[in-house]
C-alpha cells in the first residue's frame, strides 16, 4: 500500500524559510510518480503550487515563483518544496499528490503559519 507522508510544517515569522518532505513508502517505483504539492488556506479550496515530474520538468503557481524550489530524490522515495521568503498568505496545510498512471496518492498535509 502506496503513503505519502508529510514532514517539516511549522510556525515561521515573515521572511523566514521552511522545508517540506514528502517520503513515499510502499512502492519501488517513485521515479515514475509524477509529485504535485497542494495547499489549502482556513476557507479556501485547495490550490495547487508546485509540480516535479517523472522527467524532472518543474512548474510553479504565480504567487510562489522565486520563492518556492521543488526537488526530488528518487534514490530515498522522497520530494521536497523549500520555501523562502515566506509571507502570511503562505500559511496553509500542505498535501504532497503522487500520481503514476491512473493512480493517485496524497499525503495527510502539513501545517505550515506564517505569522510574527
Amino acid at each position: 500500500q502506496v503513503q505519502l507522508v508529510e514532514s517539516g510544517g511549522g510556525l515561521v515569522q515573515p521572511g523566514g524559510s521552511l522545508r517540506l518532505s514528502c517520503t513515499a513508502s510502499g512502492t519501488s517505483i517513485f521515479n515514475y510518480f509524477n509529485v504535485d504539492w497542494y495547499r489549502q488556506a482556513p476557507g479556501k479550496v485547495r490550490e495547487w503550487v508546485a509540480r516535479i515530474s517523472t522527467g524532472g520538468k518543474i512548474n510553479y503557481v504565480d504567487s510562489v515563483k522565486g520563492r518556492f524550489t521543488v526537488s526530488r530524490d528518487n534514490a530515498k522515495n522522497t520530494a521536497a518544496l523549500q520555501m523562502n521568503s515566506l509571507i502570511p498568505e503562505d500559511t496553509a496545510v500542505y498535501y504532497c499528490h503522487g500520481t503514476v498512471g491512473t493512480q493517485e496518492y496524497w499525503g495527510q498535509g502539513t501545517q505550515v503559519t506564517v505569522s510574527s
